[in-house]
């Protein structure tokens, strides 16, 4: 066992491009931990002490939960991590105080990503996020003072009216805040989602694959010529605070997932929590949880390291391409693939904007 994630779905509000399971039903916090810890006790690792290196609690938005239902979900799980395991939570900057931030340190979470998206209040309020920038700002400074020394952000791109010299302020200003890792995300207009809908009223416009290419590329040569590690598609790094939790899910690390919507996974099986809080809740209470699983065949099994190698700098090893040299060889001629300095496969810059194109092409 390597990994736990726990699904905390609440939100206050939801942000208009999401299509992630969440809820606004806050009134379900606290019979929603009940149910957390009742899972917990029914999960076959809780027998192996100091076994778990990376806990991850997302989202939703984790913040939403008060500091003592907190602590009593985490006192249990936090008994079998490692002395040095990373244990990370998600924040939304507007749920920031002085005290929550205390309150997080105290329980054992020694690393934050928080969901900043951008520095500027105009675009906020476009994609409905409930922070503006100096919350964010401040919301980061807090947390330094706090003791949190390894700090993640989300910045996006591709957002409506956003431009490219916003884009570069957003840099910018992420790397005057001396926090430690980046991850980056193309905005998708998801089937179902308000911002979609925005759209295809002509409310909002998409930005065209030049400008995304080009915001891609910028945001690379930035963090790059700063000295940022760029080791996985969306991820960048300074001084070696790559999130292990994300890396375990690209190299096939087994982890359990617990929480409605939660997803496990151990080398061969995948098994999963129905998205429905209420009847993850009400299972719960019959020691009994809705889920689902599949079991992958050793084809799924390579087609999955093909596609998640892939993604990160590392890339994948020649034996999961095995058949499929005349079409690597292809790409690495067209400067879309490359040979790593271990032998392995890995995609360029260039080549992470045809990733999908390229994956199919080697499976």
């Amino acid at each position: 066992m390597n990994g736990i994630y726990i699904h905390i779905p609440f939100c206050k509000s939801r942000c208009l491009y999401c299509d992630f399971y969440s809820t606004t039903l806050l009134e379900l916090r606290g019979k929603y931990v009940d149910a957390l810890l009742q899972e917990w006790q029914t999960t076959p690792c809780v027998d192996i002490a100091d076994s778990v290196s990376t806990v991850y609690v997302g989202g939703g938005t984790p913040s939403q939960l008060e500091i003592d239902d907190l602590r009593r979900l985490m006192q249990p799980i936090l008994q079998v991590a490692q002395v040095d395991a990373e244990i990370t939570i998600e924040v939304n900057p507007g749920d920031m105080t002085e005290k929550y931030a205390k309150g997080l340190r105290e329980i054992g979470f020694n690393r934050l990503s928080m969901g900043v998206q951008s520095f500027h209040d105009s675009l906020l309020t476009t994609i409905g996020r409930r922070h503006n920038s100096q919350q964010a700002q401040h919301a980061i400074r807090i947390a330094q003072e706090a003791g949190f020394n390894n700090i993640s952000i989300d910045l996006m791109y591709g957002l409506p009216g956003q431009t490219l010299a916003m884009l570069k302020d957003d840099i910018a200003t992420a790397l005057k805040s001396d926090i430690q890792h980046i991850s980056t995300y193309c905005l998708s207009y998801e089937d179902g989602t308000p911002l979609t809908r925005l759209r295809d009223q002509g409310q909002v416009q998409e930005q065209d694959d030049e400008t995304l290419n080009e915001m891609y590329d910028t945001l690379c040569e930035i963090l790059e010529e700063n000295g940022w590690k760029h080791y996985e598609v969306s991820n960048f790094t300074k001084d070696n605070h790559a999130s292990r939790h994300n890396s375990s899910y690209w190299t096939n690390v087994p982890y359990i997932g617990l929480g409605a919507g939660a997803h496990s996974f151990d080398g061969k099986k995948r098994w999963w929590n129905k998205p429905d809080i209420e009847a993850y809740i009400q299972g719960a209470a019959q020691h009994m949880f809705p889920r689902e699983e599949e079991i992958l065949s050793a084809e799924q099994q390579r087609e999955e390291a093909i596609m998640l190698g892939l993604r990160t700098s590392e890339g994948v090893k020649k034996k999961w391409v095995k058949g499929k040299e005349k079409e690597v060889e292809k790409w690495i001629a067209s400067g879309h693939l490359r040979y790593t300095e271990s032998g392995n496969i890995a995609a360029t810059q260039q080549g992470w904007h045809l990733l999908n194109t390229i994956i199919v092409d080697v499976l």
